[in-house]
């Protein structure tokens, strides 16, 4: 497949490619809208270093618990369990993610219209945003599969048509992240490069890419390389905790092999500036739950119960 002309990270090669410094901003907002934000000098400081930030307690333990109670009614849900957004462990019946939540749910559509939430969003993007996907996942105690190395953007840049490192993932933690029960982990400053993966991609890869990933995942090479100079971090925090990690952050988490189960609400914002285009890999969109080109005005903030500010 040839690159287009407009693909500024060419990756999902025939074969090998040097990784290459990453051609975006990492902190888009200047000038007053980059100090009026929430987030401190000093936190996006650390965000544009390491590629995410952590904020212990940001969801009060009673919106935790509602969250919580949701999250068991869909494990009940033969609707949601047949959904095609939903997606089970490989080989088993039990759930691992729900695609689309916001869609679904009215509280969690909500959240992800908290007004300070959406000021973090427009001081780290420089300008609105709109949902790209959402989605709650599960990791069950003592078989919860992992999930493998990756930077999201390569996915959704190949996949789903994101042309630029404009977007940011928020993971509220619904358990306590513990470091037994397969917390995410991420390699600081990672999000400064791209890694470029090899192999075409086939038709309807995400059928399988949902439950293992074997495709867009960089090679050992360069994983060790950046781990090696960077090291690896898996922060840890009561239910309710915020991570919020950039586009290009490399990320996986481990199995869980603790008997305590970890599930995080996921969400991704991208700028209204940076709409989807055709996938770079030459295929046809994936489904509107995994990259969504439905609904792509700017979501407006709506008052929601108080939470603890982060900090």
């Amino acid at each position: 497949m040839e690159t287009r002309a407009d693909d500024f990270y060419p990756t999902r090669l025939e074969r090998p490619t040097k990784s290459f410094e990453r051609q975006d901003p990492v902190v888009h907002s200047k000038g007053r809208d980059r100090a009026d934000g929430p987030l401190s000098d000093t936190e996006l400081a650390q965000y544009e270093d390491d590629g995410f930030l952590v904020f212990n307690n940001f969801l009060d333990p009673a919106t935790v618990r509602q969250f919580r109670e949701d999250l068991r009614a869909y494990e009940d849900d033969d609707r949601i369990l047949r959904s095609e957004g939903t997606i089970t462990e490989p080989g088993k019946q039990e759930i691992r993610s729900i695609f689309g939540i916001h869609e679904l749910s009215d509280r969690f559509d909500r959240l992800t219209r908290d007004p300070r939430i959406l000021a973090m969003v427009r001081q780290l993007l420089g300008s609105k945003a709109h949902i790209h996907q959402s989605r709650i996942n599960f990791k069950p105690g003592f078989h919860g599969k992992g999930f493998d190395w990756h930077s999201d953007f390569e996915t959704w840049h190949a996949e789903d048509g994101m042309p630029r490192m404009r977007a940011v993932s928020f993971s509220i933690a619904l358990t306590d992240n513990t470091p037994f029960n397969g917390p995410l982990m991420l390699i600081p400053g990672s999000h400064k490069t791209f890694v470029p993966c090899v192999g075409r991609t086939p038709e309807d890869n995400y059928q399988s890419s949902l439950k293992k990933q074997d495709l867009g995942v960089p090679n050992n090479r360069d994983l060790a390389a950046m781990a090696d100079e960077h090291g690896i971090k898996a922060p840890t925090g009561p239910a309710g905790s915020l991570i919020i990690f950039e586009c290009n952050t490399l990320h996986a988490s481990n199995a869980n092999m603790s008997p305590w189960p970890r599930s995080n609400l996921f969400f991704v914002y991208n700028s209204v500036e940076n709409q989807l285009q055709a996938p770079y890999c030459g295929n046809k969109p994936r489904p509107n739950f995994l990259g969504n080109r439905a609904s792509t005005n700017a979501l407006q903030a709506i008052n929601t119960r108080r939470r603890k500010q982060a900090g």
